[in-house]
């Protein structure tokens, strides 16, 4: 693991694409913005673990593609 000392309004550089700055530092909590473009998922890690977990039960899921093609929409009137 890297890891870098930064001050408030310090930026971090990944790649070409993604800037990392330190927004505010109060106590022991760290404020970043992150610029990165739309493409690139940035999640917190416990929504990156749930996403994780959901995406581990759907493909787990007994429902097959057959089974979901029997389905129908209803559009609201």
């Amino acid at each position: 693991m890297l890891v870098l000392a930064r001050k408030k309004g310090q930026v971090i550089k990944l790649g070409a694409d993604i800037t990392i700055t330190v927004v505010d530092i109060r106590g022991d909590t760290v404020r970043i913005g992150i610029d990165a473009p739309r493409t690139v998922p940035v999640h917190r890690l416990e929504i990156y673990a749930e996403i994780e977990r959901a995406n581990q039960e759907a493909a787990q899921s007994p429902i097959s593609l057959a089974a979901l093609s029997n389905f129908k929409v209803h559009k609201a009137e």
